[in-house]
């Protein structure tokens, strides 16, 4: 018999749990696995919990949570026999739409109790683990903002993006690839970037593709740079973005892969992991660890058999509502940034 623990967070995506606990006792095959529920009780209990449990040789750790509570877990769990499982309840879900884990908990812990998984890559920054997105610039500062507002949800988000855009400043950043892998790759370059993001996997979450390119299972992460580009057009920018239309070339856009670079900025700040903000030094080092994590998921879903884009493409006539939604409000907020700015100019 496995042997699985469950770790909530009591508290991710502004919802109760309550319902998610009793479809465990519902939908985990009892025959076939031992099944414990940990909640956690405080930041970074979830990390403590699951390292309790690898160190115990439990076989499987699901996190039941949002992206924060995932990464917590699964730092634990690199390089060793236990399985990664998620059951995504948070503002985003990057990592758990990227390894198209369904959002519904039902759905998710059938797929659980399957128990197929799947080798995929994580990142360090600076010896921080992630494993969807990191970065600096213009995303970290909204995720500082994001993290210091009492409210939660896509809808606080955008409201912390909005703020953000008419304010910031982008910054200036000496960018060295450590290991190239054709000739036409740039080794070191400097460059103004308003941001620059660094992805294992390919969305920051609520499909909001910022490399649309990007697998977990080549040893590489891709690296997206967006130039600093005029307030009119920030519009066309949130389009690309959750069209999955970034590409390298597309004006402001500047992409390539690799498997560790370094970044040297104008001055200490906020980075972000996975979207959680942390202070970083002026200098930065990424990289990516290849196959160093187990996670319940289907066989191919940590890598894209084809650009993405094209993906999206097909599927943007039968977006659901929900995710027009989300695009229709980020525009409308824009808009009105936009006509703020204008005021003030006047």
């Amino acid at each position: 018999m496995q042997t699985i623990r469950f770790i909530v967070n009591p508290i991710s995506g502004g919802s109760s749990k309550k319902a998610i606990i009793k479809a465990i006792d519902d939908i985990i095959d009892r025959t076939r696995y031992d099944i414990q529920v940990w909640p956690t009780r405080y930041a970074g209990h979830g990390a403590v919990l699951a390292t309790m449990a690898a160190e115990n040789g439990i076989d499987i750790v699901v996190a039941i949570g949002g992206d924060g509570t995932i990464n917590e877990v699964a730092r634990s769990l690199v390089h060793t026999d236990t399985v990664l499982g998620i059951v995504p309840c948070g503002s985003g879900n990057g990592l758990a739409r990227h390894l198209q884990i369904p959002l519904d908990y039902r759905k998710a812990l059938r797929m659980i109790n399957e128990g197929n998984n799947v080798s995929i890559d994580y990142g360090l920054i600076n010896g921080h683990p992630f494993f969807c997105t990191c970065g600096m610039g213009f995303d970290a500062n909204v995720s500082y903002r994001f993290s210091a507002s009492s409210k939660r949800g896509l809808r606080t988000y955008i409201e912390n993006t909005i703020t953000a855009l008419a304010k910031y400043k982008p910054e200036t950043y000496h960018i060295t690839n450590l290991q190239s892998f054709n000739s036409s790759t740039l080794q070191s370059f400097t460059l103004k970037a308003f941001t620059i993001a660094l992805a294992n996997a390919s969305q920051y979450g609520n499909n909001a593709y910022i490399a649309p390119y990007a697998s977990m299972a080549d040893g590489l992460m891709d690296v997206t740079i967006i130039e600093p580009f005029p307030m009119t057009e920030a519009m066309a920018m949130a389009y690309r973005l959750f069209s999955g239309k970034f590409e390298d070339g597309a004006k402001h856009i500047r992409m390539f892969q690799t498997s560790r670079l370094r970044i040297v900025r104008e001055r200490a700040g906020v980075i972000h992991c996975d979207g959680d903000p942390m202070k970083a030094p002026r200098e930065i080092e990424v990289s990516i660890v290849p196959a160093g994590l187990r996670v319940i998921c289907e066989s191919d879903a940590g890598a894209h058999t084809q650009p993405l884009y094209q993906t999206i493409g097909q599927q943007m006539a039968s977006l659901t509502q929900p995710a027009t939604e989300t695009f229709r409000q980020a525009s409308h907020g824009i808009v009105d940034a936009l006509k703020k700015g204008i005021r003030r100019e006047e």
